[in-house]
C-alpha cells in the first residue's frame, strides 16, 4: 500500500468502462491504492459485481461510451449508489454527460485525458478529502452567485430586443454571458453561408479568436478545430469542457490562451431546427478551472436555448425583409424588362414633381412607343416581340443618366422621367435614344423605330397634366410619319 498515495487499507473500488485496454491501464495505474479494485465492462457487469459485494468507490469513465446507448444503463448504476461515492471520468469533447448522468444521483466529476498518473493523484486527493456529490438537491453556489447568474440570465433575456438583427444581438449576448462569475471572455459562433462565423467576442482586451484560430480566414477549416471547445461544439453539437487547456493536445494554443488569463473553456451547442447539427456555439472562457454545478450546468443550457431563439428571429426578420423585397419588386418591377411598371412610374413622377417645385428645379418627361409593333407581333410573332420590348428597353437604360427613371408604361410603351432637365435637353435626350434604337439589330425583324413626345413640366401643373401633353405630343410625332419626335404645346 502507498499510504502517502491516500491510499486506505479498506477502500474499494469497481471501476467501469466497454474498452479491455483501458480496464487494464486503470489497473496498472492505480495499483495498490485499494484493498479491491475490480473492473467491468459494462453496467450489467458492475452491477453484479456491486450485488456480490459493495464497493465505496465507483468510477464510471465514460471514454468510448455512446450517450443515446449507454445513458439509462450507467445512470441507473448512479441512481442506484444512493448517494455513495461516483466518480465520473469524462472527455472533454462531449461533456455532455455531466448534467445527462447528474439526473440520476449524486456524483464527482473529472475532465479527461487524464495521464495515469494524473488519475492517481486525482483519486488520492478525493479519498484524502472525500468525493463532492453535485445532483439535483445538493448544496448550489452561495447566495451572491446565485443573484449574479440571474442577473446574466436577465441580460441575456434583455439582448433578444435586437434579435432582429443577429449581429447586435450576438453582440449584446456575449457582453451579458461576459458577467458570468469567472468567465473573462464570451463569443458567439454561427454557421451560415458554407461557414462557421465568429457573430460577436466580448472580454479580454487584444484577445481576438478569429486571428487565434481561423486557418485563411475560415473556421470549418481551422487545424484547432478538434481541440478549441467553441469549434468542436458548433461543429459535433456535444457540450464541451476543457478545464485544463494543455488536455486539448495543442500546447501553443495553450499557452496563447493562458497569456490572456484563460484557464479553463467552455463550448454550449446552440441547439438547431429538425435533425441538422447545431446553429452555432457559446463560448465562455474562465479564469480559473471550477466544476459546474446542476443548477449552473442547466443555466448554460438554457442560454444555448435563449441565442437559439434569438438567432432563428433575426433569421426570420431576415427571411420576411427579404420576402416583402421580392413583393416589392414584383408589385413595382415589369417582369418582362424589369423596368418600373405603370403604377410605379406614376408615383415616382408625382415624388419627381413635388422635388422639382421644392427647389424650382427643370423636370422633363419623354413619352415613346415601338413603331408598328403589332406589325411585328403578327409577322414575326409573340416570342420576337418581346425580343424587341427588351432589347429597347436595355438600349435605352443604357443611354440614360442614374438619376433619370425609365418605365414600361404599357404595350409597347415606354416613359423617361427626366429629373433636373429642361425641354431643349430632353430633345437632345429623346433624340440619342430614337437615333440607337434606330440603328440597334434586333434578331428576327432587323430594326425597329421609336416615335417622341416631350414636354417640361409646367407652373403649377400636375403629372396627370403633363402625361396628357406627352401623349398628345407622341400621337403628333406619329401622324408626323414615325420615327420622329414632337415638343408638347404648353
Amino acid at each position: 500500500m502507498h499510504q502517502e498515495d491516500g491510499a486506505r487499507e479498506d477502500f474499494t473500488c469497481v471501476f467501469v468502462n466497454p474498452v479491455g485496454q483501458r480496464r487494464a491501464d486503470f489497473q496498472h495505474g492505480c495499483d495498490g491504492m485499494f484493498a479491491n479494485l475490480r473492473v467491468a465492462a459494462g453496467a450489467e457487469q458492475a452491477r453484479a459485481l456491486l450485488a456480490r459485494e459493495p464497493a465505496d468507490l465507483l468510477v464510471l469513465d465514460l471514454e468510448r461510451c455512446d450517450l443515446a446507448i449507454d445513458l439509462a444503463a450507467l445512470g441507473a448504476l448512479v441512481a442506484e449508489r444512493a448517494g455513495a461515492p461516483v466518480l465520473v471520468l469524462c472527455p472533454f469533447t462531449n461533456a455532455r454527460w455531466v448534467p445527462a448522468l447528474m439526473a440520476f444521483g449524486p456524483l464527482d466529476y473529472a475532465i479527461g485525458p487524464l495521464r495515469a498518473q494524473q488519475t492517481r493523484a486525482l483519486l488520492a486527493a478525493r479519498m484524502r478529502t472525500g468525493f463532492s456529490v453535485a445532483a439535483p438537491g445538493a448544496p448550489t453556489p452561495s447566495e451572491t452567485e446565485l443573484r449574479t447568474l440571474l442577473a446574466v440570465r436577465s441580460a441575456c433575456q434583455q439582448a433578444l430586443a435586437d434579435a432582429d438583427d443577429s449581429g447586435r444581438f450576438a453582440e449584446h449576448l456575449c457582453a451579458a454571458l461576459a458577467g458570468w462569475p469567472g468567465v473573462v471572455h464570451a463569443a458567439l459562433f454561427q454557421h451560415r453561408d458554407g461557414d462557421l462565423h465568429l457573430e460577436a467576442e466580448q472580454g479580454v482586451e487584444g484577445l481576438h479568436l478569429m486571428a487565434l484560430l481561423a486557418h485563411d480566414g475560415r473556421l470549418l477549416h481551422s487545424p484547432l478545430r478538434h481541440a478549441f471547445p467553441g469549434l468542436l461544439a458548433a461543429a459535433t453539437g456535444e457540450f464541451t469542457l476543457l478545464d485544463t487547456l494543455d488536455k486539448a493536445g495543442e500546447p501553443a494554443l495553450a499557452v496563447r490562451l493562458d497569456t490572456f488569463g484563460a484557464r479553463m473553456v467552455v463550448g454550449v451547442p446552440i441547439p438547431g431546427q429538425g435533425p441538422g447539427g447545431p446553429m452555432g456555439s457559446l463560448c465562455l472562457l474562465f479564469g480559473d478551472a471550477r466544476a459546474f454545478s446542476p443548477a449552473q450546468l442547466q443555466a448554460l443550457d438554457d442560454l444555448a436555448g435563449l441565442a437559439a431563439h434569438g438567432l432563428r428571429m433575426a433569421e426570420v426578420t431576415r427571411e420576411n425583409e427579404a420576402l416583402l423585397a421580392r413583393i416589392t419588386h414584383l408589385a413595382t418591377t415589369d417582369a418582362l424588362t424589369d423596368l418600373a411598371n405603370r403604377r410605379h412610374g406614376e408615383g415616382l413622377l408625382e415624388q419627381e414633381i413635388k422635388r422639382a417645385r421644392r427647389y424650382r428645379l427643370p423636370l422633363a418627361l419623354i413619352l415613346f412607343d415601338i413603331d408598328r409593333f403589332s406589325q411585328i407581333n403578327d409577322t414575326f410573332g409573340h416570342p420576337v416581340g418581346d425580343l424587341v420590348l427588351r432589347t429597347v428597353a436595355d438600349t435605352a437604360r443604357a443611354l440614360l443618366r442614374s438619376s433619370d427613371v425609365l418605365v414600361r408604361s404599357g404595350g409597347e410603351e415606354f416613359q423617361v422621367i427626366a429629373s433636373h432637365t429642361s425641354a431643349i435637353d430632353a430633345l437632345k435626350m429623346a433624340e440619342k435614344l430614337r437615333a440607337a434604337i434606330e440603328q440597334v439589330e434586333i434578331p428576327g425583324c432587323d430594326h425597329v423605330t421609336i416615335s417622341l413626345g416631350v414636354a417640361q413640366l409646367g407652373e403649377g401643373e400636375s403629372g396627370d397634366s403633363m402625361a396628357v401633353r406627352t401623349h398628345a405630343a407622341l400621337a403628333r410625332a406619329k401622324r408626323a410619319g414615325r420615327n420622329c419626335i414632337e415638343l408638347a404645346m404648353s
